[in-house]
This record gives C-alpha cells, sequence and structure tokens, in this order.
C-alpha cells in the first residue's frame, strides 16, 4: 500500500540538517516527555468519572479474594464489572498503599497521572509502530501527535481508567503483533501473547486478537517450505497461545475457580450488557437497549477532528486499492497483511456492535480502541498522499504544511477547552446555534464539569459553607479545606445552588435564575445557578398530591424521622413538617429476598437511595419520595437515614435513624422482639449474638446492641460435608472463610444490631463463627450445626 517514501526533506544548512535529523530519531521521545510533563501539570484540572469509585472497589474485592480474605461471592466481585479485569487497577490501587495516600483528593490525583502515563506509553507504541510500517519517522511523529491530540481521548486519558487503558493496551498489542512476525523469535510470540493476556483481562473484547494472530500464522504455514519449515511457525503458535490463556488467567482472580465460565460470561455481557441508559441522541432520548446501528459510527465522526477523518479515508482507501489490485501480495507479504489488520481493527469492531444490537452507551467510549488502528490509517493516508507527490516537492512540502497546520488547529481547541476537552465536537454538527448541542447529543454525560463549578462556588463565596445540589463525587476529590466548606444537599431545591447538566435545567419542576455557564462553542454544558422558591408546575404539584392521598390510606410499616408507607412495590416516605437540612443526609433501603432468590449467597439488592430531584420533593412543608422495590421475592427491608457516606470505606455508615419491617416472613419481627432465646444456637461459653443458620444465610441478631458491640471484625468459617465443593485454593484449609466486618452486612437500629451473612449453596457440616481482635485472638466463639 505505502511504498518507502525516502529523501523526503529539502535541503538544509548543516546545522538545519542536523537539527532535523535529531527531530527525526529522537522526536518520539521527546513529544512524549513534553506530554508527560504536562500532564503531570494539568492532572489536577481534571474532575471525577462515574466508574472511578466502582473500578476501585472492584480492585479491592481482587486483592481481598488473593489475600485469602474473601471468597469468590464477595459482593465486590458479584457485579456485572468484575468482567473488566483489574491489570491496570489493581496496580493502581497498590500504589495508593506503597505510597501510605489516604485522603482522596491526592488518590484522585495519583490514580489521573498513571492512567495517563500509560495513555502515553500506548502513543508511543503507535510512533514505533508507523516508524516501522512506513520507515519514515517524519509520519512516525504525525502518527504520535494524531494519537495524543484527539480531544475526547485526552480528556478521558486522565478519568477514565475503564476504556483508555484498553485502548493503550490495544496500542502496544498491535506494536508487539508486528514485531513479532517482523522478528519471527520464540521470545517475541511469548512477548505477544503475554499482551493479548493483559488486553482481554480489561475488556473481553481482547480475546479477537487471539484468532487473529493464528490466523496470520496459518497463512505463514500455508506458504512454508516443508516440514522443517512450518515447525517453527506450529511452535511459536502454540507458546503464543499458551503465553495469552496463562497470563489471562493470572492477572484475572475471578476466573480462578471456573475459567471456562468466566469467559462464557464476559462474552455474553460484552454484547448484552444489563444496564439500560436513557441516551439523549440526535434530539431523541433513546433507551441505550434501542439506539440506531450508526450510533457508534456517528459519534466517532462527529467528535474526531476532521483532518483525522480525512486522512484516515485516505487510508483506508489506499489499503483497498492495493489489496484489489494485488490480492495475492496479501498471503506473501507481511506488511500487507498487518495493514488489512489494521482496516479490520477499525471497521469490524463498528460493524459487530451494529449487527449485534450491542448496548452502547455513553457516545463511543466502548470503542476508543479502534483509534488505535484508525490513527495509523491516518499516517498512512498522509504517508500515501506524500508519496504520490514525491516529484512535486512544493506540493508535497505543502501537504506536510497542511498536515502540521492541522495538528496546530487541534492544539489550539483543546487548550481553549482545557480542561473540558471531553465536550469537543467538529464541524459535521452545528456549533454555533445556541443551545443547539445540548438538545441534540449527550454532552458532559460523566459530569466531569461538576469540579470546576465547585471550584467556581467557593471562590465566588470564599470562607462562606455552601449547601450544593448533587456532586457527591465531585466533592470529595477537592483538597481537604474546600471539603469542609461544602455540604452536599440531596434535594436540589433544599440547595443553594445547584450543577445542572445540559437538559437538567428544562426540568418543568425546577426554576433557575441567571449563574455561572461553561460553554462550548457557544453551548452551555454545565450550570451553576442560584435556587429560588419551590419551581413546581401545579400539574406535578397535583400528581405528587396524589401519589400522597393513595400511599397514607394505611398505616406506615416504619416510623422514624420519616414515616414509610408501602403500596405494592412502592414504597412511599413522608415527613409532614420537612425543614431545611432534614434531607441532607443519605438515605437508604437494604433489600434482603427470599433464600430462593439467592444466586451464588449473595445478596443481589443492597442498595442506597438519593433523595434527587426525581425521587424526593417538597410539598409546601411536607417532603415526599417515592421509591420502587426489586421485583423479586423479599424478606425484609431495612430502611433509614445514614451519616458520614463518603468518609467510611464501608457500604452502610452510622444510621440516623433506621427501621426493619418483614414483608414474606412475619415470623421474623416476633422472633427479634422476644429477643431470640428461645430460637439461640449457642455454645456453653456464652454467646453475645442470636445466631440463626438457614438456609443461604445465617443472621445475627442482638438487643440491646451499641456500636462498640460490633466494631471488633467477625470470623465465620464454613465446613462444607464435601471437601471438593470447596474451592481449590481453600482445600488445604477445610473450609470457605467468610471474615467479614459488621458494616458489610450489618445494620443497628433502634437500639438492636442484624447482620445477615450469604452462606454458599452446597451441603454445610459445620460452621464456626465469632468475633476476634487482630493479633489478640477470638472474643466469643460459637460452633453451630450446618443447616
Amino acid at each position: 500500500m505505502f511504498p518507502p517514501l525516502r529523501h523526503t526533506f529539502l535541503r538544509f544548512s548543516d546545522g538545519g540538517q542536523a537539527a532535523l535529523k535529531f527531530l527525526t530519531v529522537r522526536g518520539g521521545l521527546l513529544v512524549c516527555a513534553l506530554f508527560l510533563l504536562a500532564g503531570l501539570a494539568l492532572a489536577g484540572d481534571y474532575g471525577i468519572g462515574p466508574d472511578e469509585g466502582i473500578q476501585r472497589r472492584i480492585a479491592q474485592g481482587n486483592l481481598n479474594y488473593i489475600l485469602g480474605r474473601a471468597e469468590v461471592n464477595d459482593p465486590q466481585l458479584i457485579t456485572t464489572d468484575r468482567y473488566y479485569g483489574v491489570a491496570f487497577e489493581l496496580p493502581m490501587l497498590l500504589a495508593e498503599r506503597v505510597l501510605g495516600i489516604t485522603d482522596y483528593h491526592y488518590v484522585h490525583r495519583l490514580r489521573l497521572t498513571l492512567t495517563h502515563i500509560f495513555f502515553i506509553v500506548g502513543a508511543f507504541c503507535c510512533y514505533r509502530l508507523a516508524w516501522r510500517l512506513f520507515d519514515n519517522r517524519l509520519i512516525a511523529l504525525f502518527a504520535l501527535l494524531l494519537f495524543l491530540l484527539h480531544p475526547r481521548l485526552y480528556a478521558h486519558s486522565f478519568v477514565n481508567s475503564k476504556d483508555l487503558p484498553f485502548l493503550s493496551m490495544f496500542s502496544i498489542a498491535l506494536y508487539l503483533l508486528e514485531r513479532a512476525f517482523r522478528r519471527d523469535t520464540i521470545g517475541a510470540f511469548l512477548l505477544l501473547g503475554i499482551a493479548v493476556g493483559l488486553l482481554t483481562n480489561l475488556r473481553i473484547a481482547g480475546v479477537a486478537l487471539l484468532p487473529a494472530v493464528l490466523a496470520m500464522r496459518g497463512l505463514d504455514l500455508w506458504g512454508a517450505d516443508g516440514g522443517a519449515g512450518r515447525k517453527p511457525i506450529l511452535l511459536t503458535a502454540g507458546l503464543f497461545t499458551l503465553a495469552a490463556g496463562l497470563t489471562l488467567y493470572a492477572v484475572t482472580p475471578y476466573a480462578w475457580t471456573n475459567p471456562v465460565d468466566y469467559l462464557t460470561a464476559a462474552l455474553a455481557l460484552t454484547v448484552n450488557h444489563p444496564n439500560v441508559v436513557f441516551e439523549l441522541f440526535q434530539g431523541r432520548l433513546i433507551p441505550s437497549t434501542e439506539l440506531p446501528p450508526h450510533y457508534g459510527l456517528t459519534w466517532f465522526g462527529i467528535t474526531t477532528p476532521p483532518l483525522v477523518l480525512l486522512l484516515g479515508l485516505v487510508g483506508m482507501a489506499a489499503i483497498l486499492a492495493q489489496s484489489l489490485a494485488r490480492p495475492g501480495a496479501v498471503f506473501r507479504n507481511s506488511r500487507r497483511r498487518f495493514q488489512l489488520l489494521l482496516l479490520a481493527g477499525f471497521i469490524l469492531p463498528l460493524l459487530a456492535a451494529a449487527l449485534l444490537g450491542s448496548n452502547l452507551y455513553g457516545n463511543w467510549r466502548q470503542l476508543f480502541f479502534i483509534y488505535a488502528p484508525f490513527c495509523l490509517l491516518a499516517a498512512g493516508g498522509l504517508h500515501w498522499l506524500a508519496a504520490a507527490l514525491i516529484r512535486q516537492s512544493a506540493v508535497r512540502a505543502g501537504a506536510y504544511g497542511m498536515g502540521g497546520l492541522g495538528l496546530g488547529l487541534i492544539l489550539l481547541q483543546m487548550a481553549q477547552l482545557h480542561p473540558q476537552q471531553q465536550v469537543y465536537f467538529n464541524f459535521l454538527v452545528d456549533r454555533t446555534t445556541p443551545n443547539y448541542l445540548q438538545s441534540q447529543y449527550e454532552m458532559d454525560s460523566w459530569r466531569l464539569l461538576a469540579r470546576e463549578g465547585l471550584e467556581y462556588l467557593l471562590a465566588r463565596h470564599p470562607g462562606e459553607t455552601l449547601i450544593v445540589g448533587t456532586a457527591r463525587a465531585a466533592v470529595k476529590i477537592l483538597p481537604a479545606a474546600d471539603r469542609q466548606r461544602l455540604i452536599v444537599g440531596i434535594a436540589a431545591r433544599e440547595a443553594d445552588y445547584a450543577l445542572a447538566g445540559p437538559g437538567q435545567s428544562q426540568r418543568p419542576d425546577l426554576a433557575f435564575n441567571g449563574g455561572y455557564q461553561r460553554r462550548v462553542y457557544n453551548n452551555a454544558v454545565l450550570s451553576v445557578k442560584p435556587l429560588q422558591g419551590e419551581g413546581m408546575t401545579a400539574a406535578a404539584k397535583a400528581a405528587y398530591g396524589e401519589f400522597y392521598r393513595q400511599a397514607t390510606v394505611g398505616e406506615p410499616i416504619i416510623r422514624g424521622d420519616y414515616d414509610i408507607y408501602r403500596t405494592g412495590r412502592i414504597l412511599t416516605w413522608v415527613k409532614e413538617d420537612c425543614r431545611p437540612g432534614d434531607r441532607a443526609a443519605r438515605f437508604g433501603v437494604k433489600v434482603y429476598p427470599a433464600p430462593a432468590e439467592l444466586r451464588d449467597g449473595y445478596i443481589p439488592n443492597q442498595v442506597a437511595y438519593d433523595f434527587r430531584e426525581n425521587d424526593g420533593v417538597r410539598l409546601g412543608r411536607r417532603c415526599l419520595a417515592l421509591i420502587e422495590l426489586p421485583d423479586y421475592p423479599i424478606d425484609f427491608i431495612l430502611a433509614g437515614q445514614y451519616a458520614d457516606w463518603e468518609s467510611r470505606a464501608v457500604w452502610w455508615p452510622r444510621p440516623l435513624w433506621s427501621g426493619l419491617h418483614s414483608l414474606a416472613r412475619p415470623g421474623l419481627e416476633e422472633v427479634i422482639a422476644a429477643g431470640g432465646e428461645s430460637n439461640l444456637r449457642q455454645s456453653d461459653g456464652g454467646v453475645p449474638f442470636a445466631l440463626y443458620p438457614q438456609a443461604g444465610r445465617i443472621s445475627y441478631y442482638r438487643n440491646p446492641c451499641a456500636p462498640a458491640d460490633t466494631a471488633a471484625g467477625f470470623f465465620l468459617h464454613i465446613i462444607p460435608e464435601d471437601a471438593a465443593d470447596l474451592p481449590r485454593e481453600r482445600r488445604r484449609y477445610g473450609f470457605a472463610n467468610r471474615d467479614f466486618a459488621f458494616d458489610r452486612w450489618g445494620e443497628h437500629f433502634e437500639g438492636k444490631c442484624l447482620a445477615v451473612v450469604p452462606l454458599p449453596d452446597y451441603p454445610i457440616r459445620e460452621i464456626r463463627t465469632g468475633q476476634y481482635v487482630s493479633g489478640q485472638g477470638p472474643l466469643w466463639a460459637a460452633d453451630l450445626p450446618g443447616p
């Protein structure tokens, strides 16, 4: 496709030629070093993405599992996100621990920095690969800058530790793939196998490189002469496959017990992710499962700089033209095969997402990895244009000049948008009509602008304490002195200010007046606005009033600061005399399903709820919120209001008030009310908790119960009837270890405490449980027969 391009530079003086030679030979390292320094300086400007907390919890769950502190059904592992491996997240978590960083402001800064450094590593591999493909260091520098200067990807290279590491690792794997076929050594193919294993760990879609490499080896095998020529090909293919499989297994703790199930479920999740969100796309609010097939391609087209799009199309056309003109060369020439692989690496993921109806959302972030091959295609497009103009040096120089000018324009636009490059759109959409973009497309779906809005408010009100609507995650990444000045109001109408993303300011039940707006191309992206009055329409008031009348016909199921009523699957929370600040703390509902609904011993629904704009409202002096329960059979719920939500590394913090209600088993409330003595199973040593082993769970109950009574850790050792039921790594111990902190599975309410811990679904011979203090031994212990 792209013939070698040499002698492409105009004659310079000796000094100019020396400088140019240094630039081309060391330019890649120099550019990466400059971007690294810039990234270190700019990392603190970026906000926090919605997945950061999830990613850290998954890493912590895997670390606990590796250290034997948790089983495979630990709640930090039993989520759909467990299929996003921890080959990148776990080293970041370990870096936090090694450096002793505990303040989340600095934890966040470390994560931003490490994610961006890995992005630069991926860019450098793109540079090296372009150098090998085109035999031209200037074209390689161009590819490097194209990789680094995609506005949206640049912002995500700090805040997105899920999709961007996959893009970076994909670039690394492509470079190692070309290197392996060029060198054709065992060591090169082993290194490629390790890279493919790591890539597949980050996202299961990376497994597609495995058959691609084997197919290319198959072509080599087909063209080999005799058995002597085929033996090394078979050997390297086998070792590559083995290295990829072993690496994936080694860095994926969740797959250790059953790798086949892991791969099957992960692939199914890639095709059909269960999360369904509503996406604003081309002016319509559409469920993510019903987005049109061109969704990913459209987002790629309107958010990629025009220079890259144009050159990428030229590069693709050149590959197709060369392949159609000389199809046999594909089988004989490894470089030509690799060029087709780049084309497939861009087109096939888009085609697969469209044909399979994949559940994409959040623009094209799940497809960010296709930019690595497209970037090389675009560099190849410039290379082809320059080669076509080889005899017209002035025109050729003009082509290079236009490419450089285009890069400069992209850099200028990124500087203007900083630190919000994730809202970049190109000229293919209307960027001049006010409010057009935000009426057509999701803008800042990750709410990265919230940090900037909070910093604006803090500067506007020096020394004051403010209540702000939402932006809880953005508050915790601010410096400690700033965090102390902000209170997150759960309901926006109780706050001094609301931070509204695109479309939120148009809600009919909210009224705003003037204020700060962050704009991109004359379109508001985020507004920080003072709130006034109720702002609720008459129709909205009437609708909520009818909800209140229907819900309060009977008696409340839980009485507390709020009375809670149940109508079918709807819980209605009511406070008749609701004052400012009553809704400032977090609300939560803990749902315990019936034993038949337990999956692998895990309680599948323990959900916290905010009184957000769509959950709670104020009707005069009355506060009202409507929350839907899950549709499976439920034993009981624990509901209340909780303090210190973000300050403790637990799921459920200290309750301000809470209440327990049984939905499916009326006898449970009577047992608890009686103190449980008649049902207590305990050893002769005097156990301070009533213990209730049941199918699928064990319950711990104490009355009265103070916070100090549950401060020590609990140990829970489960001895099965058949040792073969134990995970492989636990068989030498003879029991499954389910040690836990009370905050994970338990709750204090009305001076009592209750914890319900899942048990495995295999037959249990004996349970040993109690409390212990690390380094001092058990405080109490009990031996119980299996349920």
